[in-house]
């Protein structure tokens, strides 16, 4: 029955959205995401996606640029025609990835591994492809045909609205920005983007040599590889060898323009070593010695003072030595330098707090939201509800930190637990009932939070023998561990079915 209802609501999606043409294979294709759709969320997930991931590079505008440049020169020959858009994350890991509707980055540590504009080319090429291609947006109608609650929705709306059912908030964007595409996407990619390089004038001899370094460089295990391009963009053989049959099917020559890549990427290996200091120094910070870490931030800086990112790292050693003040001098100067990266307000509004700074501190952390919310601004912020007496904004705060699994999240869940179950403890406290030997009702209460709870008062409704509602309140005193479940008898019977019975917890403390 369940299978057969699945293939109703599929037939009737494919009545409502009809069969589309894939604008770069030709092929006839369900599509369940609309082009405005593409587009909206590929605008909403660009600046979280950027964020992420170190936010955008800009020490050396010729190199954001040129990128730009060779990538509208690619979008132009495209088959679809998209609202692309092109950036240069400031992130070492060799990584480029595209979002649906055109939005395209390729991070500071990919452009030092290439050696040429047809090599970009190759790169950006085969992005514009997943996009244009509607590859990630084919990944989100999987995610939709696996939930036949989405299906539905999407058929009592019949909007483009219904997209936002199965996405929001910026886990989506993480989600998108990694997801893997299917070896026949992969293909697609590397093929037609090996046709839009031919037709923007570039050598498309320049994508075998690209595969051929990827293949190496996967072979050889390499870290900061594997944990970039290749964990999206897994590469082989077998690439390399489609990738040399397109060219041969491809009209000869084209530019290579070496000379003039490492001309307009001068910048990114002059810094190279500094970047690599950094590196260092961030992994030192992580591992706790900030000793260390602070001798690699300064070697950083020395090399490159105006990377924002160096003096940034500066301002997080000091924050974790409780060197507050140091801190907060260390996050202006990279403020200074960038004033578009959510780290920097965030990590600078926390050291304000610590400094008693109250009113600047909560407008960093509010700045540091507009460009990507976090779970330490929005805990942080709960807590400087809660100590104005803002119990009500404090829950607000507490309840959007708590959808992080990170340390902050954990700790606004026990915050908001604790200040909300008072008012509503049926929402962390559950009933279930169940008949004993005798028919006498059995009650289990589940505490389904992350804390002991006690004291729980709950009432049970139910009809007698004479068909009048009546209603019991009861109590237990045990303790009921996090996430435990036990099972009280109440006395209250007998009866012949549950059909009838119905429940409510209506007081409980968290436990001391």
């Amino acid at each position: 029955m369940e299978k057969k209802i699945l293939w109703i609501c599929c037939a009737l999606l494919f009545v409502l959205t009809g069969c589309a043409v894939n604008p770069v294979t030709g092929k006839n294709e369900l599509s369940l995401v609309s082009e405005a759709t593409e587009i909206s969320i590929g605008n909403k997930q660009y600046l979280p996606s950027r964020q992420m991931q170190g936010g955008d590079y800009n020490v050396s505008p010729q190199v954001v640029s040129y990128v730009k440049r060779v990538g509208q020169k690619l979008a132009a020959v495209s088959d679809r025609k998209l609202p692309y858009e092109f950036n240069v994350i400031n992130d070492s890991t060799p990584n480029a990835w595209a979002l649906p509707g055109g939005k395209i980055v390729v991070n500071r540590g990919l452009l030092v591994e290439l050696e040429s504009e047809a090599e970009l080319a190759a790169v950006l090429g085969h992005e514009i492809v997943h996009a244009a291609a509607r590859h990630g947006a084919k990944g989100m109608e999987r995610g939709m045909m696996l939930q036949g609650a989405i299906l539905a929705a999407g058929i009592a709306s019949h909007n483009s609205e219904y997209g936002a059912l199965a996405i929001g908030g910026a886990n989506i964007a993480a989600q998108l920005m990694t997801q893997k595409y299917g070896r026949d996407a992969e293909r697609e990619a590397d093929y037609y983007g090996m046709i839009y390089m031919s037709r923007a004038g570039y050598d498309p001899h320049a994508a075998i040599k690209l595969q051929q370094t990827f293949v190496r460089l996967s072979e050889g295990k390499q870290a900061n590889w594997l944990e970039g391009l290749f964990a999206s963009h897994p590469p082989s053989q077998e690439r390399v060898d489609a990738n040399r049959k397109t060219a041969a099917t491809l009209p000869p020559g084209g530019k290579i323009g070496r000379e003039e890549y490492l001309r307009a990427m001068e910048p990114l290996f002059k810094d190279r070593d500094a970047y690599k200091a950094y590196d260092i120094g961030r992994k030192s910070l992580q591992d706790g010695d900030t000793e260390r870490a602070l001798r690699f931030a300064n070697k950083a800086l020395d090399m490159e003072p105006r990377e924002a990112l160096f003096h940034s790292l500066r301002g997080d050693i000091r924050l974790k030595q409780k060197r507050y003040r140091d801190a907060v001098t260390n996050y202006d100067r990279a403020l200074a330098r960038n004033s578009e990266y959510f780290h920097y307000y965030l990590q600078r509004g926390l050291a304000r707090l610590k400094l008693n700074e109250t009113a600047k501190g909560e407008a960093d952390l509010k700045k540091s939201l507009e460009y990507l919310p976090t779970a330490p601004a929005l805990n942080a912020l709960g807590q400087q509800s809660l100590i104005s007496g803002d119990r009500a904004m404090a829950k607000k705060y507490f309840a959007a930190a708590a959808g992080s699994r990170s340390e902050a999240g954990q700790a606004a869940s026990r915050s908001l637990v604790k200040l909300d179950l008072p008012d509503n403890p049926h929402k962390y406290l559950q009933l279930r009932f169940g008949l004993d030997e005798s028919h006498y009702l059995l009650v289990q209460v589940r505490n389904i939070t992350d804390q002991a709870v006690d004291q729980v008062n709950y009432i049970v409704q139910f009809h007698d023998v004479n068909g009048q509602v009546r209603q019991v309140k009861l109590q237990s005193s045990e303790r009921l561990k996090a996430k435990e479940a036990k099972i009280f008898s109440t006395g209250i019977g007998p009866f012949n079915d549950l059909k009838n019975i119905r429940g409510k917890v209506i007081s409980a403390r968290i436990a001391k």
